[in-house]
């Protein structure tokens, strides 16, 4: 089968994509610089697949690094790219560390790709680039809206590189898939997401909360104007994103795609509220949730959710796992990591 490549493999989705390839038979090699994930993935990975992959440790941002890697492995068909730093409120305060480590790696690796005869590129992008949409459910076609953040920034222009660069390199497809918010883990529990120091995201924060390492969840206004006053969002099950990544490097494989540039939306198509999520995790976990209605949060945009018709209909693709599984999974694996700490 094909060699893929993926960047940033050993984090959060990226591992479970790195799962969902080698289950279907992709030989894969991963990079990560191991800033933010730890090596110990690979064991997880190669527990769920019975196959471990080849790892290369290598900071994308030396260039010399990214050239010396692409000699070595020139029978590459395709690069999933995530790595790339993601917290917003840190891109806020570091603005220079974001455009450097989200721009620079993703333009030596096109330039690297320009050199194949033939070469496939998904990229992780983020709903992020719509902002605060005019109309719900977001489509592709909704108007990218000015960046809110350095990190949203990045993929708006990360986008623009790959859309400007396709048009002139007709050996290269790609498709930019723009998720929503990935939630959950692996069902072996051997996989998960790991967040370093306070979590930026609500379901690890959540499950943090719950098993003692967190005092309490702030849940950030409820005088928003949704059904129950708190911010909607579309949670998508981090297995059911890692599947898409599949799909849609086959289609690229398969020469399937319409065009060379392509966008795609990654959701459930359903918004749920921070209330929502809480209840789904006390139904699933049994535990009541100390959490506290507080002020709003700077940023936070009411609500977003997908509409998935062009993911389901030119993709063939569709989630399969609820919110609730979502919530299982991640407090399976929550238990899991706090038990061999």
């Amino acid at each position: 089968m094909d060699k893929i490549l993926v960047t940033g493999g050993l984090g959060f989705i990226g591992s479970h994509t790195v799962v969902e390839l080698q289950n279907e038979g992709y030989e894969v090699v991963i990079i990560d610089d191991l800033s933010n994930s730890s090596i110990d993935v690979l064991e997880g990975i190669t527990a769920i697949t019975g196959k471990k992959p080849f790892f290369e440790k290598l900071d994308l941002k030396e260039k010399a690094g990214v050239e010396a890697f692409f000699k070595k492995h020139n029978d590459i068909k395709g690069v999933i790219h995530f790595a790339a730093s993601k917290a917003v409120g840190e891109s806020v305060k570091e603005p220079l560390l974001y455009y450097e480590n989200n721009i620079s790696t993703l333009v030596y690796i096109l330039k690297e790709l320009k050199k194949l005869p033939s070469a496939a590129f998904i990229f992780s992008s983020s709903c992020t680039v719509y902002g605060q949409a005019d109309e719900l459910p977001i489509t592709e076609n909704a108007p990218v809206k000015q960046a809110e953040s350095p990190y949203g920034n990045t993929k708006q222009i990360g986008e623009e590189i790959i859309s400007d660069t396709c048009k002139v390199t007709p050996t290269l497809k790609a498709i930019a898939l723009r998720y929503f918010n990935p939630v959950g883990a692996h069902e072996s529990v051997n996989i998960g997401e790991l967040p370093i120091g306070v979590p930026q995201n609500l379901v690890p924060f959540i499950t943090q909360t719950a098993i003692g390492l967190r005092e309490q969840l702030s849940v950030f206004g409820d005088d928003y104007p949704t059904p129950d006053g708190t911010c909607i969002r579309d949670y998508i099950h981090v297995v059911d994103l890692a599947k898409a990544h599949v799909v849609a490097l086959e289609r690229l494989l398969k020469n399937k795609n319409k065009a060379n540039y392509e966008t795609f939306n990654l959701g459930t198509g359903t918004g749920s509220s921070v209330l929502e999520v809480v209840k789904s995790f006390e139904k699933v976990s049994g535990k009541k949730l100390n959490y506290k209605i507080v002020g709003r949060r700077e940023g936070d945009i009411i609500s977003a959710y997908a509409d998935t018709k062009k993911a389901n209909e030119e993709l063939g693709w569709k989630t399969k796992l609820t919110l609730d599984d979502a919530m299982r999974s991640a407090w399976n694996w929550e238990q899991k990591v706090r038990a061999k700490n």
